[in-house]
């Protein structure tokens, strides 16, 4: 049974889960809003195929849009990015706590049942 958490991080990591749309992102973080031709520009695809990809990442909330005047400009929703960091958070320290009961466990002398006691009789 999935969470409204686990859906909204899933829906994040499939925006994030292709190269076109990390470029976005990346360029998105690194320059502020800017319009689809802009995110374009060096890429390997069509500003049409960008648009698609900004949908995706829209759906997603990772993006925002604003119109100014005949233009689009698109921005990061930043705090989209620290739910998905949240959520691989959270993960982590599940794993961190396996591990340490792991580790507790290789870790500790043999016991058999029964003790000492029970090692002397055998």
């Amino acid at each position: 049974m999935s969470t409204a958490r686990e859906r909204v991080a899933a829906d994040i990591f499939f925006a994030l889960g292709d190269r076109t749309r990390l470029s976005v992102v990346r360029k998105l973080g690194a320059g502020g809003a800017r319009s689809a031709t802009a995110l374009s520009g060096g890429a390997k695809v069509s500003r049409q195929a960008i648009v698609k990809h900004l949908q995706v990442l829209e759906g997603a909330g990772l993006v925002t849009h604003e119109k100014r005047g005949r233009e689009v400009l698109y921005a990061l929703e930043p705090r989209r990015l620290e739910d998905a960091r949240a959520f691989l958070d959270a993960v982590s320290a599940g794993w961190d706590r396996a591990i340490e009961r792991l580790r507790q466990l290789v870790e500790q002398p043999e016991h058999p049942p029964g003790g000492a006691k029970a090692r002397k009789e055998r």
